[in-house]
């Protein structure tokens, strides 16, 4: 056994529609999901025990049951019971990168490297949809951080439909460090608000979430229209989130002002993000946003999407 080195990328919303309540509490959703390359780094390494040791380098990142990577350790440990007598526990080292809290699947994105890390260290051969359905039982994003890409998630998010990748743009993210949005809240709160617009009624249920498949957005993915695809960003829970937190709707309208093919909010927040068809763009806008607001508080970075999901180092 030797141990493995994993990248772990986030992950942005393009696309966020919420259709209706679900029999298990969750909301039916539409959701084009987007792999970045800004991404936590994890190393695996078999400790020769019958323990998992996690440590991590961000000192606001629990490293006990509540850490969804040491929570799918327990998961694999739980479904491969011969696997973990016979190969034992790992320590997990985490180079924590991506922002904490932001709506960018830092948790599920860790989570989902653990489950391809102990794959190979205990050698079981799982495939990727067989990860996938282990990591539906962590959360709703660690399936599509396991492959990544571009892809269309529906039911609660962990539905996935791969499409065409779309790895040709950059973007800049920025996120106030001291500000968290609570992703139940902002359901609640649109539930709250907007429930009576929610459809009921299954068959219409299942022709929504079938039109995005012929949708706008992602026609304009597939024919990589760039200034298209600025355009038709859309993410129902800005409707609840800019209101409430008034610095996140400031930094939306900045970076909005500062150029770029379109800027949204990801997610539940509170990251803003806007997709840019440079590297060059992508940094004038974040030096651009940085004069503009003077606050050292206030977090930005330059990525690219990428088309790839956990990666071996």
């Amino acid at each position: 056994m030797h141990p493995y080195t994993l990248l772990a990328p986030a992950k942005i919303n393009l696309y966020l529609e919420i259709i209706g309540d679900r029999p298990d509490g969750y909301h039916e959703l539409v959701m084009i999901l987007q792999s970045i390359d800004l991404a936590d780094r994890l190393e695996i390494r078999p400790n020769g025990t019958q323990a998992f040791r996690l440590t991590c380098s961000h000192p606001q990142v629990p490293t006990d049951e509540t850490n969804l990577a040491y929570r799918a350790a327990q998961l694999m440990k739980q479904e491969f019971r011969e696997a973990f007598a016979n190969y034992g526990g790992v320590d997990i080292i985490l180079d924590k990168r991506i922002p904490i809290a932001a709506g960018l699947a830092g948790g599920s994105t860790d989570g989902a490297a653990v489950l391809v890390g102990l794959n190979l260290i205990w050698q079981l051969g799982l495939t990727i949809p067989e990860l996938q359905r282990l990591g539906e039982q962590l959360g709703s994003d660690v399936p599509f951080c396991i492959a990544g890409g571009t892809a269309i998630a529906t039911r609660r998010g962990e539905k996935l439909d791969p499409i065409q990748d779309l790895d040709n743009l950059w973007l800049v993210l920025g996120k106030y460090h001291s500000l968290a949005v609570s992703t139940p809240w902002a359901y609640k709160t649109y539930r709250q608000q907007f429930g009576h617009e929610y459809v009921n009624d299954h068959s219409e249920i299942e022709s929504k979430t079938s039109n995005i498949n012929s949708g706008p957005l992602v026609q304009a993915i597939g024919q990589k229209d760039n200034q298209k695809i600025g355009q038709l960003l859309s993410n129902d829970l800005e409707k609840v989130v800019l209101p409430e937190y008034p610095q996140v709707a400031q930094l939306r309208d900045i970076l909005q002002q500062a150029g770029g093919l379109g800027t949204m909010m990801s997610g539940s927040g509170p990251t803003v993000f806007t997709l840019c068809q440079s590297q060059e763009e992508a940094q004038n806008i974040k030096n651009q946003v940085r004069q503009t607001i003077v606050d050292p508080d206030l977090e930005l970075w330059v990525s690219k999407l990428s088309n790839t999901g956990i990666q071996i180092i």
